[in-house]
């Protein structure tokens, strides 16, 4: 009786939700990175399914609607982009060339660490497309074979310590100009990394915003030719 009801499409929808939403709320008083709202509806609903013996399967049956609204914020990017194309066209040569050398040396990275400590190739699909937000990241692993649980995980992963660790070792790099650090905030990070960068300034969440859109349209081109001939 308690599995048929907390593991309808409703409980889990509404519970995902609110989560979310009194995480916001702790975050917003709080301010600790720690306790980011997608961490804690991440960790708390991993309990929550654990507890229940409810399958990653069926949890994102009933959520599908969320995914789907996750879709329409990918495509809202392309508003990003337009919002920009001033700053795009005075400085397009050196953003071109970051995204580019961003997208390469994010993939790359973790692929080859993780085949060097001997994972299968199928991990390797998986986690390449760790720096883009979730909808691009499965778009590009699924066709490759990769795991699409292992990579929403290891994307989600990758957003919290660039939110939380990324402005820090940033600074520590001697990285200080604000259209820099919301860049490579929004590279390295995505959705994740650019709630950080908003909250760190206006420039900051604009350049991550843009980061973010062209780092996923990079991945979504690129990836699948290193899959072929660099991994």
């Amino acid at each position: 009786m308690w599995y048929d009801l907390f593991s309808s499409d409703l409980a889990l929808l509404t519970l995902t939700v609110a989560l979310f939403v009194v995480g916001g709320a702790i975050h917003r008083r709080t301010r600790l990175m720690l306790l980011h709202p997608v961490l804690l509806t991440f960790l708390l609903m991993i309990l929550f399914l654990h507890l229940m013996k409810i399958p990653y399967a069926r949890y994102m049956e009933a959520t599908k609607l969320l995914d789907f609204a996750l879709g329409l914020s990918v495509v809202s990017l392309g508003y990003l982009l337009y919002e920009q194309s001033e700053r795009l066209g005075k400085n397009f040569l050196p953003i071109l060339i970051s995204t580019f050398a961003g997208c390469v040396a994010g993939i790359l990275s973790v692929v080859w660490i993780a085949a060097a400590m001997g994972a299968d190739r199928v991990i390797l699909h998986s986690i390449a497309p760790k720096s883009v937000t979730v909808p691009i990241a499965i778009a590009v692993a699924e066709p490759l074979g990769g795991i699409l649980s292992v990579t929403s995980v290891v994307v989600f992963c990758v957003g919290i310590f660039g939110a939380v660790f990324g402005p820090s070792i940033l600074r520590i790099g001697g990285v200080c100009r604000s259209e820099a650090v919301g860049f490579a905030l929004g590279a390295a990070s995505h959705g994740i990394g650019t709630s950080r960068a908003i909250e760190l300034g206006v420039i900051e969440g604009a350049m991550s915003g843009l980061a973010m859109a062209l780092m996923g349209v990079a991945t979504a081109l690129l990836c699948p030719l290193m899959e072929q001939y660099l991994y």
